[in-house]
Protein backbone atom coordinates (compact mmCIF):
# COMPACT_ATOMS: atom_id res chain seq x y z
CA UNK A 1 0.00 0.00 0.00
CA UNK A 2 1.53 3.26 -0.57
CA UNK A 3 2.23 6.21 1.85
CA UNK A 4 -0.46 8.53 -0.26
CA UNK A 5 -3.62 5.80 -1.29
CA UNK A 6 -6.52 6.89 -1.54
CA UNK A 7 -5.75 10.56 -1.47
CA UNK A 8 -5.60 13.49 -4.60
CA UNK A 9 -3.18 15.87 -4.95
CA UNK A 10 -3.09 19.00 -7.31
CA UNK A 11 0.07 20.08 -8.50
CA UNK A 12 1.14 23.63 -9.36
CA UNK A 13 4.11 23.70 -12.53
CA UNK A 14 4.11 19.79 -12.81
CA UNK A 15 5.41 19.86 -16.03
CA UNK A 16 9.04 20.21 -15.28
CA UNK A 17 11.30 19.87 -12.82
CA UNK A 18 10.57 19.44 -9.31
CA UNK A 19 6.78 19.51 -10.14
CA UNK A 20 6.78 16.94 -12.60
CA UNK A 21 8.94 14.57 -9.42
CA UNK A 22 6.14 15.42 -7.45
CA UNK A 23 3.69 14.09 -9.50
CA UNK A 24 5.64 10.75 -11.04
CA UNK A 25 5.74 10.27 -7.04
CA UNK A 26 2.84 10.70 -5.92
CA UNK A 27 1.54 8.54 -8.04
CA UNK A 28 3.83 5.68 -7.48
CA UNK A 29 2.83 6.27 -3.99
CA UNK A 30 -1.07 5.44 -4.73
CA UNK A 31 -2.53 9.07 -4.81
CA UNK A 32 -4.75 10.35 -8.09
CA UNK A 33 -2.63 13.59 -9.05
CA UNK A 34 -3.80 16.26 -11.31
CA UNK A 35 -1.22 18.05 -13.51
CA UNK A 36 -1.56 21.73 -13.76
CA UNK A 37 0.61 23.99 -15.89
CA UNK A 38 0.37 26.15 -18.40
CA UNK A 39 2.91 23.92 -21.07
CA UNK A 40 0.16 21.97 -22.60
CA UNK A 41 2.04 19.23 -24.44
CA UNK A 42 4.66 18.75 -21.75
CA UNK A 43 1.89 18.39 -18.88
CA UNK A 44 -0.09 16.25 -21.43
CA UNK A 45 2.55 14.17 -21.95
CA UNK A 46 3.33 13.54 -18.45
CA UNK A 47 -0.26 12.84 -17.52
CA UNK A 48 -0.33 10.18 -20.65
CA UNK A 49 3.15 8.84 -19.51
CA UNK A 50 1.75 7.91 -15.54
CA UNK A 51 -1.61 6.60 -16.97
CA UNK A 52 -5.07 6.20 -15.19
CA UNK A 53 -3.96 7.85 -11.77
CA UNK A 54 -3.72 11.41 -13.51
CA UNK A 55 -4.74 14.18 -15.48
CA UNK A 56 -3.81 17.13 -16.82
CA UNK A 57 -5.56 20.98 -16.50
CA UNK A 58 -4.67 24.07 -17.89
CA UNK A 59 -3.75 26.14 -15.21
CA UNK A 60 -2.51 29.99 -14.95
CA UNK A 61 -1.93 30.19 -11.18
CA UNK A 62 -2.46 34.18 -11.50
CA UNK A 63 -6.45 33.84 -12.45
CA UNK A 64 -8.45 32.88 -9.86
CA UNK A 65 -11.42 31.91 -12.82
CA UNK A 66 -8.11 29.03 -13.47
CA UNK A 67 -7.71 28.23 -10.33
CA UNK A 68 -11.54 27.36 -9.64
CA UNK A 69 -11.99 25.36 -12.79
CA UNK A 70 -8.92 23.24 -11.73
CA UNK A 71 -10.41 22.43 -8.23
CA UNK A 72 -13.72 21.81 -9.69
CA UNK A 73 -12.52 19.35 -12.50
CA UNK A 74 -10.22 17.53 -9.61
CA UNK A 75 -13.57 17.22 -7.46
CA UNK A 76 -15.31 16.03 -10.62
CA UNK A 77 -12.65 13.75 -11.82
CA UNK A 78 -11.51 11.96 -8.84
CA UNK A 79 -14.10 13.12 -5.81
CA UNK A 80 -11.83 14.88 -3.34
CA UNK A 81 -9.00 16.77 -3.04
CA UNK A 82 -6.06 15.96 -0.31
CA UNK A 83 -3.03 17.67 -1.19
CA UNK A 84 -2.62 20.71 -3.00
CA UNK A 85 1.91 21.34 -3.98
CA UNK A 86 1.86 25.25 -4.72
CA UNK A 87 5.04 24.57 -7.00
CA UNK A 88 4.39 26.96 -10.15
CA UNK A 89 7.49 29.74 -9.87
CA UNK A 90 9.29 31.76 -12.20
CA UNK A 91 12.53 34.04 -11.63
CA UNK A 92 13.61 36.91 -13.43
CA UNK A 93 17.32 38.54 -12.83
CA UNK A 94 18.46 41.98 -12.61
CA UNK A 95 19.89 44.59 -10.44
CA UNK A 96 17.31 46.64 -7.77
CA UNK A 97 18.90 49.79 -9.93
CA UNK A 98 17.78 48.28 -13.47
CA UNK A 99 14.68 46.21 -12.68
CA UNK A 100 11.30 47.33 -13.84
CA UNK A 101 8.07 47.18 -12.21
CA UNK A 102 6.62 45.62 -14.67
CA UNK A 103 9.17 42.82 -14.14
CA UNK A 104 8.53 42.19 -10.48
CA UNK A 105 5.20 42.65 -10.73
CA UNK A 106 4.98 39.57 -13.11
CA UNK A 107 7.50 37.23 -10.67
CA UNK A 108 5.65 37.93 -7.63
CA UNK A 109 2.14 37.77 -9.56
CA UNK A 110 2.87 33.54 -10.31
CA UNK A 111 5.02 33.19 -7.12
CA UNK A 112 3.18 35.08 -4.14
CA UNK A 113 -0.40 35.79 -5.91
CA UNK A 114 -0.35 32.40 -7.37
CA UNK A 115 0.01 30.69 -3.88
CA UNK A 116 -2.38 32.66 -2.05
CA UNK A 117 -4.77 32.22 -4.96
CA UNK A 118 -4.37 28.41 -4.53
CA UNK A 119 -4.50 27.77 -0.82
CA UNK A 120 -7.60 29.96 -0.90
CA UNK A 121 -9.40 27.58 -3.66
CA UNK A 122 -8.93 24.37 -1.98
CA UNK A 123 -10.07 25.29 1.59
CA UNK A 124 -13.54 24.42 0.45
CA UNK A 125 -12.87 20.86 -1.12
CA UNK A 126 -10.08 19.78 1.62
CA UNK A 127 -12.85 21.02 4.60
CA UNK A 128 -15.54 18.85 3.10
CA UNK A 129 -12.53 15.68 2.81
CA UNK A 130 -12.00 16.18 6.61
CA UNK A 131 -8.54 18.10 5.86
CA UNK A 132 -5.96 17.73 3.91
CA UNK A 133 -2.39 19.12 3.78
CA UNK A 134 -1.09 22.11 1.55
CA UNK A 135 2.11 22.36 0.36
CA UNK A 136 3.91 25.82 -0.74
CA UNK A 137 7.17 25.66 -2.54
CA UNK A 138 9.28 28.63 -1.36
CA UNK A 139 12.99 28.52 -1.92
CA UNK A 140 16.46 29.47 0.35
CA UNK A 141 15.94 32.97 -1.03
CA UNK A 142 12.47 32.78 1.25
CA UNK A 143 15.40 32.33 4.39
CA UNK A 144 18.14 34.63 2.78
CA UNK A 145 18.77 37.11 0.56
CA UNK A 146 19.81 37.36 -2.99
CA UNK A 147 21.65 40.08 -5.04
CA UNK A 148 19.92 40.82 -9.01
CA UNK A 149 16.63 38.86 -7.58
CA UNK A 150 14.67 41.55 -5.76
CA UNK A 151 11.09 40.37 -6.84
CA UNK A 152 12.23 36.53 -6.60
CA UNK A 153 13.20 36.65 -3.02
CA UNK A 154 10.43 39.21 -2.01
CA UNK A 155 7.63 36.67 -3.27
CA UNK A 156 9.44 33.61 -1.81
CA UNK A 157 9.63 35.15 2.01
CA UNK A 158 6.05 36.01 1.28
CA UNK A 159 5.49 32.49 0.59
CA UNK A 160 6.92 31.58 3.79
CA UNK A 161 5.19 34.35 5.88
CA UNK A 162 1.76 33.41 4.22
CA UNK A 163 2.24 29.43 5.10
CA UNK A 164 2.47 30.38 8.57
CA UNK A 165 -0.66 32.41 8.44
CA UNK A 166 -2.38 29.76 6.67
CA UNK A 167 -1.31 27.44 8.92
CA UNK A 168 -2.78 29.46 11.79
CA UNK A 169 -6.80 29.89 10.25
CA UNK A 170 -6.69 26.37 8.45
CA UNK A 171 -5.44 23.87 10.97
CA UNK A 172 -8.85 23.95 12.89
CA UNK A 173 -10.61 23.03 10.04
CA UNK A 174 -7.50 19.58 10.04
CA UNK A 175 -5.70 21.38 7.37
CA UNK A 176 -2.03 21.33 7.05
CA UNK A 177 0.17 23.98 5.58
CA UNK A 178 4.27 23.82 5.76
CA UNK A 179 6.41 25.43 3.25
CA UNK A 180 9.70 23.92 1.48
CA UNK A 181 12.98 25.59 0.81
CA UNK A 182 15.00 23.93 -2.10
CA UNK A 183 18.55 25.19 -2.95
CA UNK A 184 20.74 24.60 -5.76
CA UNK A 185 18.31 22.20 -7.58
CA UNK A 186 19.05 20.85 -10.77
CA UNK A 187 15.91 22.02 -13.39
CA UNK A 188 14.97 24.26 -15.79
CA UNK A 189 14.50 26.87 -14.37
CA UNK A 190 17.22 30.21 -14.76
CA UNK A 191 18.36 28.37 -18.09
CA UNK A 192 17.86 30.19 -21.29
CA UNK A 193 15.97 28.73 -24.66
CA UNK A 194 18.36 27.23 -26.60
CA UNK A 195 20.90 26.16 -24.32
CA UNK A 196 21.85 23.17 -23.28
CA UNK A 197 21.06 22.56 -19.60
CA UNK A 198 23.56 19.75 -19.02
CA UNK A 199 25.88 22.39 -19.40
CA UNK A 200 24.54 24.90 -16.88
CA UNK A 201 23.75 21.92 -14.25
CA UNK A 202 27.45 21.30 -14.82
CA UNK A 203 28.46 24.60 -14.12
CA UNK A 204 26.09 24.56 -10.98
CA UNK A 205 27.04 21.75 -9.62
CA UNK A 206 30.65 23.24 -9.53
CA UNK A 207 29.65 26.41 -7.93
CA UNK A 208 27.76 24.72 -5.15
CA UNK A 209 30.38 22.34 -4.24
CA UNK A 210 32.11 25.39 -3.07
CA UNK A 211 29.38 26.67 -1.17
CA UNK A 212 27.52 23.84 0.50
CA UNK A 213 29.02 21.22 2.91
CA UNK A 214 27.37 18.01 1.16
CA UNK A 215 29.25 19.44 -1.73
CA UNK A 216 26.65 19.22 -4.94
CA UNK A 217 23.58 20.45 -5.74
CA UNK A 218 20.03 18.84 -5.15
CA UNK A 219 18.05 16.69 -7.65
CA UNK A 220 14.16 17.45 -7.92
CA UNK A 221 13.58 13.90 -7.36
CA UNK A 222 15.31 14.80 -3.41
CA UNK A 223 12.57 17.36 -2.99
CA UNK A 224 9.37 15.28 -4.05
CA UNK A 225 10.86 13.10 -1.63
CA UNK A 226 10.14 15.74 0.99
CA UNK A 227 6.88 16.61 -0.42
CA UNK A 228 5.63 12.84 -0.04
CA UNK A 229 6.34 12.57 3.52
CA UNK A 230 4.39 16.13 4.15
CA UNK A 231 1.35 15.02 2.00
CA UNK A 232 1.55 11.79 3.77
CA UNK A 233 -0.33 11.59 7.35
CA UNK A 234 3.20 10.75 8.47
CA UNK A 235 4.08 14.38 9.16
CA UNK A 236 0.27 14.60 10.66
CA UNK A 237 1.60 16.95 13.21
CA UNK A 238 3.48 19.00 11.29
CA UNK A 239 2.04 22.59 10.40
CA UNK A 240 3.09 26.37 9.79
CA UNK A 241 6.90 25.17 9.48
CA UNK A 242 9.27 25.42 6.92
CA UNK A 243 11.43 22.74 5.87
CA UNK A 244 14.42 23.49 4.18
CA UNK A 245 16.21 20.90 1.81
CA UNK A 246 20.06 22.93 0.77
CA UNK A 247 22.89 20.73 1.16
CA UNK A 248 23.39 22.62 4.18
CA UNK A 249 23.97 25.65 1.97
CA UNK A 250 22.41 27.91 4.86
CA UNK A 251 23.64 26.56 7.81
CA UNK A 252 26.50 28.86 8.24
CA UNK A 253 29.08 31.43 6.99
CA UNK A 254 31.72 29.44 3.87
CA UNK A 255 35.00 29.84 5.13
CA UNK A 256 37.14 32.73 4.20
CA UNK A 257 38.08 32.94 0.61
CA UNK A 258 35.16 30.71 -0.64
CA UNK A 259 33.22 32.24 -3.57
CA UNK A 260 30.07 34.10 -2.65
CA UNK A 261 26.40 33.52 -5.26
CA UNK A 262 26.83 36.44 -7.20
CA UNK A 263 23.65 36.67 -9.34
CA UNK A 264 20.77 34.37 -10.84
CA UNK A 265 17.72 32.09 -9.54
CA UNK A 266 18.36 29.64 -7.27
CA UNK A 267 16.82 27.03 -9.93
CA UNK A 268 14.70 25.98 -7.47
Amino acid sequence: MGRLEGKVALISGAARGMGQAEAKLFAAEGAKVVICDVLDAEAQSLAKEIGSNALYQHLDVTREEEWAAAVEVTSNAFGRLDVLVNNAGIAESAPLAEMTLESYRRVTEVNQTGVFLGMRAVIEPMTVAGGGSILNISSIDGMIGMNNLMSYVASKWAVRGMTKAAAMELGPLGIRVNSIHPGFILTGMGVPEGVDASDIHALLDSHTARLAPMGRSGRPEEIAKLALFLASDESGYSTGSEFVADGGLTAGYPAPGTEVPGSGPSLS
